[in-house]
Order: C-alpha cells, then structure tokens, then sequence
C-alpha cells in the first residue's frame, strides 16, 4: 500500500511564545494524569501506566455498564430492583437500601454515584446480570473493549482485592468514556452535591463540587491500601479536562492536588476545534468508482490541544491510503490526517470517506486498471 501525502495548512491565529511554560506541578500522589477530554491529548503524567488500586474509583465502570443498560432498554429508571442479603450486608459505604423495601434504578444510580454505595452498586450488579460475578465479567469485557489493557476487576464496589487493579492512564479512557458514551447521564448525576435517601443525607464526597465551580464530577475512592484518590473533571468554555489523582494522603490533599493539575492545565493549554465532522477536509484520488475523487472527513469533531501561543505554528498533513479502490463505503477509514508542531509529531486522527463511492461501469473499470500498472 502506498501513500499519497497533501500538506495542509491551518490558519489558527498566534497569541504569545510558549517557552515560559513551567513543567507540571509536583503533586503528593503516587500516581497521576491531566488529559484533554476532546482531543485525548496527555497534558501531564506520572507513573500513569503503574498498577494500582482503584477503590471505589471502579464505580465508573459500574456506572458505564448501568448507563448502557438503560440505553439498550435492559433497564429503566423508574424500574424497582431487589436487595439481596449479600448488598444489604456489604461492608464499606453504603446508601442504606434494605431488603423487602423497593428501590428505583435511578434511586440506585444516585446512591451509587454520589453516596458511594457498595449497596447500590451490588444491586444494580444483580439487577442487570442476576449476580455480581457474571456482572464482574461484563466490567472486564468492556475493559477491554474501552482498551484498559492493564486493567482487571474482581468486584462491582472497588473493595481490596490482589486481582482488583488498574493504572490512572486506564482510568483516564474510562472517565472519557463515560461522558463522550452517556452525556446526559454525566450531566444530570455527577455534579449533585447531596442525596437523601432512607431520610440520611449523605454529601458528595468530591470537594471540588463546593470550590471550583468549573468542576463537574466524578468520582472519589478511599481504602487504606489505595490512599485517597479523585477523578476530576471541570469545563471552562469549549475545554473539558480530565484529572485522575491517585494515593494521596487525605481526603483534603486530593483536592487540593487535583485543583493544581486542573488549573496547570486551565493556564497553559488550548483546545482548538479545526474540523468539525463531516468537513471535507481534503479530496482523495479514486481507482475504478463512480468519481475519480472523494471526500475526506473526520468521524467526529477534531481538536488539537497545545501549549498557549503556538497555534499558528502547527501544521497538517493528509495522508490517503492508496491506492484507493473502489468500492468505499461511507464512514471507511480511507487514511489519516497528521499535526506537527515546529517539525515535530503532535498527534494524528483517522480519516474516513464521506459518502459511498460504488464502483464505476465495466469500461471505467477496465480503464483503471490498465492506469494502476503504471503507478
């Protein structure tokens, strides 16, 4: 397969030199990483791909699996669930659910997410496999699939287990997943400072709800082993970044150090749209279809993240899978779009067809081919 390569330019206007841009903050963590919820871009990281326990950070990934059951119709919001012994006794935080006492899906979901609930996170568990182990397969299963390939669940809660673990880069496509996936899910749940139910009021136990108001979830974890750990996320304008703090101190230490990862990467990035899905980005040559050209899109918006005040120097090039031949279905992957910063490899995003191309008649065909020995 050859490649064909057009140099693009992107007309993005220039603020200021960005060689006084400090390195990230030291934080008291032993983990950590800043990435940029639309682009993907890392911004800041440290022993990001080191094994580590989630505690009760897993809930996301019961949270994922409880959003998609409600999407597919496997579930609905207004729809009671039993509570068995094994959610009514399980240790650690709970939201209070008993046994013989109806509970809704979406009383769950809020228990869940914002009192930490091992109850409700079993109940659900239940609900939507019939028990918490075949439910434990499906979180590893869509671990994979999300490509969390140093990640492996033993439970729905995130209580201590030597095969229960994960990395802050893993947790970071969870966390993006989760709001790219179930968007309003995100919305109407994360940022909920308190819930009542069985007349206790429990708090968010995420601070950053209280002191940033750009901050709008997501989610706390505490053992003995883990430390205390955060996942963050704030949106300012357009921007949308993505904290993951893990085995700090205090429940206070992991605020205040997700808050210095957060506002680092606030003061010195930019998230740029440049093309938004379904923009031709460039017309690529096509052997034996219909048109001898098609048009390259994006499957979604793209952004490009980068340090304040380098926006005029990057530049872009299409690279097109050649020789491309018809037939091409629309959406196909027909090549890729590369960004360089002052030379030097930024990022690249996938290209795909716009429309279908159907191959051309018997003649266009024949005409083609005899033109492809030549290339």
């Amino acid at each position: 397969m050859k490649y064909l390569i057009t140099a693009l330019s992107l007309l993005l206007s220039t603020v200021a030199v960005a060689d006084d841009i400090p390195p990230p903050p030291t934080l008291a963590a032993k983990a950590f990483m800043l990435r940029d919820y639309n682009s993907g871009v890392t911004l800041a990281q440290q022993n990001a791909n080191e094994r580590i326990e989630p505690a009760s950070l897993t809930k996301l990934m019961t949270a994922y699996l409880s959003f998609k059951a409600l999407k597919n119709g496997h579930l609905q919001l207004t729809q009671t669930l039993p509570v068995s012994v094994k959610a009514w006794k399980i240790e650690g935080s709970k939201m209070f659910i008993e046994p013989n006492k109806p509970v809704t899906v979406d009383e769950l979901l809020h228990g869940m997410i914002i009192q930490s609930g091992n109850d409700a996170c079993i109940t659900l568990a239940e609900g939507i496999a019939s028990s918490e182990e075949i439910f434990v397969d499906m979180m590893n299963k869509e671990a994979a699939r999300l490509g969390m390939k140093n990640t492996h669940f033993m439970n729905a809660t995130g209580l201590p287990d030597p095969n229960h673990y994960t990395t802050a880069y893993d947790l970071s496509l969870l966390a993006m997943a989760l709001i790219h996936d179930f968007p309003d899910q995100y919305k109407r749940l994360y940022a909920i400072k308190e819930y009542t139910y069985n007349k206790i009021t429990q708090p968010n136990r995420n601070l950053l709800l209280w002191r940033d108001p750009y901050v709008d979830g997501m989610k706390t974890g505490h053992t003995e082993s883990a430390g205390f750990c955060l996942i963050a996320s704030a949106k300012r304008g357009d921007s949308r970044l993505i904290s993951v703090v893990l085995g700090t101190p205090s429940e206070t230490a992991r605020a205040v150090e997700s808050q210095k990862l957060l506002n680092y990467g606030f003061q010195f990035y930019d998230s740029r749209l440049v093309y938004k899905q379904g923009q031709t980005i460039s017309t690529l040559k096509v052997w034996k279809g219909a048109d001898n050209t098609l048009a390259a899109t994006v499957p979604e918006d793209l952004y490009v993240t980068l340090p304040k005040g380098q926006a005029a120097r990057i530049k872009a090039n299409v690279v097109s899978k050649q020789p491309l031949i018809a037939p091409v279905a629309a959406g196909q992957e027909i090549g890729v779009i590369k960004f360089s910063l002052d030379g030097k490899p930024l990022m690249e995003r996938k290209l795909v067809a716009a429309k279908e191309m159907p191959v051309a008649g018997i003649f266009g065909r024949l005409w083609d081919s005899v033109a492809l020995l030549f290339q």
